[in-house]
C-alpha cells in the first residue's frame, strides 16, 4: 500500500463515529445531581426509573414506608419539612407526592392538625366501599350478617386473580348485608389463607364493625383500591334461596377485586344486589 493511501486510512479511521442516539454524557450520574435531591437521598437509590417525575419517587418511597407498617393506619405521619429533609427535596415535591397519596385515599388531610394514614375505622371510610344508595335519596341504613367462614381450595379463576399459588387456601366467607331492615347483598368473599391465620365465623360474628375495618386491625392487610365488574343477571338458585326471591328473579352482580398497597390483591368478592328500592351509586371524577 503506497504512503499516501496509508495516511488516508488512517486519518478516516480517526474520524468520530456517526451518531446511533441522543448524548447521554450530560446526564447526572447520581441522584446527588438531580435537581432538589441531596447527598442524603443519594445514599438510597430509587427503584423507580430515572424517567419517572421526582414526586412519584417520593410516593413510591412514602408507599413502601407504609407497606412495611412504619405508619400504621390512624397515625399521623412526619410533616412535610420532616419529610423533605429525609428525602433530601423540597417541600414542594413532598407535598405533591402527599396531595396524589390523599387523592387516593391513602393519606388523609386533617385541618390544622396533619396528614394521618386512611383507616377503615373512620366514619367517612365505612361507606367509600358500599355504593348503595336509596333511590329517595341519602345513606342507608345497614347491618351485616355472617352466614358462614370456612377454609377452602379456591376456584381457579380465584386462584389466579390473587396471585396464589395451586393448592393453597382461602377463606370463604358468605354474609347477607340488610339495608334499611330488607335482605339487599349477599356477598361471597375469597381472602387468601396465609394472610388471615386465624379468621373464623365465630370472630366475624362477634365483631360489630365494617369488616374491612377488622381486616385493617386484627390481620394487617389494608383494602386501598377496588375494581368493579357490573352485570345484570338472573338469579341462580342457591343465592335466591338466601335472598328469599325467586330463583332467576334480576340481580346486580358486582364482581371485585380489592388491592393493598403496593396493589397487591387480597380480596375477590361477589356481591348479588337487590335494587328495587336502591341504586349503585358512583361518582366520576
Amino acid at each position: 500500500m503506497s504512503r499516501d493511501l496509508l495516511s488516508l486510512n488512517q486519518a478516516t479511521s480517526r474520524q468520530e463515529a456517526p451518531s446511533l442516539g441522543p448524548d447521554l454524557s450530560g446526564l447526572p450520574k447520581a441522584a446527588s445531581e438531580l435537581p432538589g435531591i441531596g447527598a442524603e437521598a443519594s445514599k438510597e437509590a430509587f427503584d423507580a426509573p430515572t424517567f419517572s417525575p421526582l414526586y412519584r419517587q417520593i410516593k413510591d418511597r412514602l408507599m413502601r414506608a407504609l407497606d412495611s407498617g412504619e405508619w400504621q393506619p390512624g397515625q399521623m405521619v412526619p410533616s412535610e419539612h420532616e419529610l423533605a429533609k429525609r428525602y433530601g427535596v423540597s417541600q414542594g415535591t413532598v407535598r405533591k407526592a402527599i396531595e396524589e397519596l390523599a387523592a387516593e385515599h391513602v393519606l388523609v388531610r386533617h385541618q390544622g392538625k396533619g396528614t394521618f394514614v386512611s383507616s377503615h375505622h373512620e366514619e367517612r371510610a365505612q361507606f367509600r366501599f358500599l355504593r348503595l344508595r336509596r333511590d329517595a335519596g341519602g345513606l342507608p341504613a345497614t347491618e351485616s350478617s355472617i352466614l358462614e367462614c370456612r377454609r377452602v381450595r379456591p376456584p381457579a379463576d380465584v386462584t389466579r386473580e390473587l396471585q396464589m399459588r395451586a393448592g393453597e387456601s382461602a377463606v370463604f366467607i358468605r354474609r347477607m348485608l340488610t339495608v334499611d331492615a330488607f335482605p339487599a347483598v349477599l356477598d361471597e368473599l375469597w381472602l387468601p389463607g396465609s394472610l388471615f391465620r386465624g379468621l373464623t365465623q365465630e370472630r366475624l360474628q362477634q365483631y360489630k364493625g365494617p369488616l374491612y375495618a377488622l381486616f385493617e386491625a386484627s390481620f394487617g392487610t389494608r383494602m386501598l383500591k377496588a375494581r368493579e365488574q357490573l352485570k345484570a343477571i338472573s338469579c341462580p338458585a342457591d343465592q335466591a334461596l338466601l335472598l328469599g326471591i325467586e330463583v332467576g328473579k334480576p340481580v346486580l352482580l358486582v364482581d371485585r377485586l380489592s388491592t393493598t398497597y403496593q396493589d397487591r390483591p387480597v380480596e375477590v368478592r361477589r356481591g348479588f344486589y337487590l335494587t328495587e328500592k336502591h341504586h349503585y351509586f358512583n361518582a366520576l371524577v
